[in-house]
């Protein structure tokens, strides 16, 4: 149970000293009834707002399917961000939010936002290793062996001192491969083809864990059911 002026404001209906003025003005109901009190505590499924029910009380978890040219930052001083594509109201949520790992600027596909501090810390943990797969177009031909490389769990990244996990590659085209992480290291897909002499011109991700993002257009997003990652 919630008090009502924090629930509302935590679900970014509006900010606590608003939502007193909306309890005053007879918008809210808890069981039915006109709620009086801003401070009374109650479960948010008794809880209307205009005749209607409570945004995803709950907590959300979307699908996203990221273009190019956004990045997975709060700070707008970074550039524009996916979370401008989501609606007012869930961007105001408190806790807010976020990015379930990122992708970076120039490379699209497969994000997941919640605002559940618990899925993402569960979901980017290494010991759960969640495969994450991309698409990669190259600036040259893969060498050679490369797909025996990435499963060796012996490539080491430069400044860095513990290798690579094993990584699983399928070779798509002589310039274009599909790559299997289990980890979530900077720009890692980027700096492994690097590595090999191979710089990286598109980098997409079609899939995370079991999710794909089927005819999703780019910009656009899809809500998930609350067990789609069970405990």
């Amino acid at each position: 149970m919630r008090r009502l002026d924090q629930l509302l404001a935590s679900l970014g209906y509006c900010s606590r000293r608003e939502a007193r003025a909306w309890i005053a003005a007879g918008r809210v109901t808890v069981a039915g009834r006109v709620a009086d009190d801003f401070g009374a505590k109650t479960e948010p499924a008794h809880v209307l707002v205009d005749g209607e029910p409570l945004d995803h009380p709950a907590g959300l978890l979307l699908l996203l399917h990221k273009p190019v040219g956004l990045v997975c930052s709060h700070h707008r001083g970074e550039g524009p961000s996916v979370y401008g594509l989501l609606p007012e109201r869930w961007r105001r949520r408190n806790p807010p939010v976020t990015s379930i790992g990122r992708l970076d600027k120039d490379t699209s596909g497969l994000l997941l936002l919640t605002d559940q501090s618990e899925l993402v810390h569960r979901l980017t943990s290494p010991k759960h290793k969640v495969a994450k797969v991309y698409r990669a177009t190259l600036d040259a031909d893969l060498p050679a062996g490369l797909a025996e490389v990435f499963t060796s769990g012996t490539l080491l990244l430069r400044a860095e001192d513990t290798p690579c996990a094993p990584a699983q590659l399928r070779v798509l085209g002589p310039r274009e491969a599909e790559l299997t992480l289990t980890e979530g290291r900077y720009h890692q897909a980027r700096r492994m083809f690097a590595n090999q002499g191979c710089e990286v011109l598109t980098l997409h991700r079609a899939q995370f864990g079991h999710l794909q993002l089927g005819d999703l257009a780019a910009g656009q997003w899809r809500e998930l059911p609350p067990d789609t990652f069970p405990p």
